[in-house]
């Protein structure tokens, strides 16, 4: 007897169900109907039908002419009647870019070469031999000497300190 009803929450499905309702009951009440008015009733329904095929072929032709004319998103795909000038227009950013990264990757290379030259110039060109900055010892000796440096200022400067 009571069926529960399904409800769906889609609103295609919701509209297509309400247009199927509508139009059994016109279908039911069209049969009473005096024929002049049903004659009005189907000359707009192929009015209604002839413009909305013309509003959807209007539609398509556009959709078509979009597609053909080709833009900067679509030139990859224009076809045939894409120029290849067109098609080097959308690949030049992708090309500058790459040669960018390159130019900058080039760029920290050299720097970083750069800098680990100075660093062995001026261990090589030290009084002291490059093993001496591998011996535990020279640590402690480095640390001392910068402890000391403070306390042994020529008296000039502790001087101008005291004044």
């Amino acid at each position: 007897m009571n069926q529960p009803r399904q409800t769906t929450h889609d609103p295609d499905q919701l509209v297509s169900r309400f247009a199927l309702r509508v139009a059994a009951g016109l279908d039911q009440q069209a049969d009473g109907l005096p024929a002049d008015i049903s004659e009005r009733l189907r000359f707009a329904r192929e009015q209604a039908l002839t413009k909305a095929r013309r509003e959807r072929a209007l539609a398509t032709a556009a959709a078509e002419q979009v597609l053909n004319v080709g833009g900067g998103a679509l030139a990859l795909s224009g076809g045939a009647r894409s120029p290849r000038w067109l098609k080097l227009a959308t690949v030049l950013p992708l090309l500058l870019l790459a040669a960018g990264l390159l130019l900058i990757q080039q760029s920290e290379w050299y720097e970083q070469i750069t800098a680990t030259a100075e660093v062995d110039t001026k261990l090589l060109a030290d009084k002291l031999p490059p093993a001496a900055y591998s011996d535990p010892g020279f640590r402690e000796y480095l640390q001392e000497d910068q402890q000391q440096a403070p306390q042994q200022q020529p008296p000039q400067q502790q001087q101008q300190k005291q004044e």
